[in-house]
């Protein structure tokens, strides 16, 4: 029987998000005796071998060489995923894309009068390809990776998680940070799927999962206000890890 071939590639990233994949040891037999990794860079030394069943990637685009990689592994796959919140938002990358010169940035970074390599502000998969489906996540849950693969062998795609943070944090019978502790948890806002693990050991939520769908992100901001947080620190939390931010309807 011939196996699917995968391609996992990362742009503007830190690579977490494939580790998130190396990190799943008890399936990864079973992943490399199912799939054929025909292009794993963070793993292997070879690139190449298209066309793709599906093409897995993660970051943001930032740069020419990104762009090119990108378009190569769009018209080689019949699936393109975006793989974690860079991938999909534009992530940390891109948070100060809204509020900073790009000059000033890079300045800061490389120094002034430095050669500087080419690069534009980092933005999410869509802006330029057409997307199958995503995983969100800085980084992903380990499980919503495996059910991927456990998908594509069946031709279909995995079901997405469509409730908030705070659903789950309710389950687990945690604390409120928001409501009882009166701290800026965004867990109302934000995409379930992680099993609310930040709250559950009393750490708020970030909201590095980015915007549920249909979040009512206007009465969270007003609960946040009500609570004496300012409007520029909440604001500044919402678009953390989804820069260009519209909580009422995710992409």
């Amino acid at each position: 029987m011939n196996r699917p071939r995968l391609a996992i590639a990362g742009l503007t990233a830190c690579s977490g998000c494939q580790l998130t994949l190396l990190n799943c040891e008890e399936d990864l037999a079973e992943v490399a005796a199912r799939f054929e990794l025909v292009s794993f860079p963070l793993a292997e030394s070879i690139e190449g071998g298209e066309p793709f069943a599906a093409a897995i990637v993660e970051g943001a685009v930032s740069t020419p060489h990104d762009l090119a990689n990108l378009f190569r592994l769009r018209n080689s796959s019949r699936l393109l995923v975006a793989l974690g919140t860079c991938a999909i938002f534009g992530g940390v990358a891109a948070m100060n894309n809204v509020v900073s010169v790009r000059e000033e940035l890079v300045a800061a970074v490389y120094g002034e009068g430095k050669k500087k390599g080419e690069s534009f502000a980092p933005a999410p998969l869509e802006n330029f390809v057409s997307v199958d489906f995503s995983i969100t996540g800085c980084p992903p849950e380990k499980h919503e990776v495996i059910a991927l693969l456990s998908a594509l062998l069946s031709g279909t795609l995995p079901p997405l998680a469509t409730y908030p943070v705070c659903t789950e944090c309710r389950s687990r019978e945690n604390l409120c940070l928001l409501l009882e502790r009166k701290e800026l948890c965004l867990g109302p806002v934000i995409q379930g799927g992680c099993h609310a693990r930040c709250p559950a050991t009393g750490i708020v939520c970030e909201g590095c999962r980015g915007p549920v769908r249909e979040a009512n992100v206007a009465q969270e901001l007003e609960l946040l206000l009500e609570r004496g947080f300012g409007r520029d620190e909440v604001e500044r939390r919402l678009r953390r890890f989804r820069p260009e931010w519209n909580y009422g309807q995710r992409r």
